[in-house]
C-alpha cells in the first residue's frame, strides 16, 4: 500500500513579469485553501491525501494547474468552488471531475 492514498501537487511557480504562469492565479492561495480543507475532512496523513507545491509543471498556458497521483490526472481550476469539487469528486469519491480535466 502507498504512503499517500493520493498526492496532490500544485503548481505555485512564479515566472518573469508578463508571463503567464500559476502563481499569478492565486496558487499558493487555492494551495493553502486545498491543505486546509483535506484537514477538514480528515483526509490528510499518512493512507490519505497530501497537499504539496510544485515548481513550473510547463502547463501554465492551460490556467493553473493541479496534478494527482497516482492517477496522473491533471486540472485547472478558477476558485476555491473547484478546488472543493475536486476535492469531494476526486479524492473523495473516486471521480474523474471532466470539466476540469485538462
Amino acid at each position: 500500500m502507498p504512503y499517500y492514498r493520493h498526492h496532490v501537487f500544485f503548481c505555485t511557480n512564479q515566472r518573469e513579469p508578463g508571463a503567464t504562469c500559476c502563481a499569478n492565479h492565486d496558487a499558493a492561495a487555492m494551495r493553502e485553501h486545498a491543505k486546509a480543507r483535506v484537514k477538514a475532512l480528515g483526509l490528510s496523513g499518512p493512507g490519505g491525501v497530501r497537499i504539496n507545491r510544485a515548481g513550473c509543471m510547463d502547463r501554465c498556458e492551460e490556467g493553473p494547474v493541479l496534478v494527482v497521483y497516482p492517477e496522473g490526472v491533471w486540472y485547472t481550476y478558477v476558485d476555491a468552488h473547484d478546488i472543493d469539487e475536486i476535492i469531494d469528486e476526486h479524492l473523495v469519491h473516486g471521480r474523474v471531475v471532466d470539466r476540469l480535466r485538462i
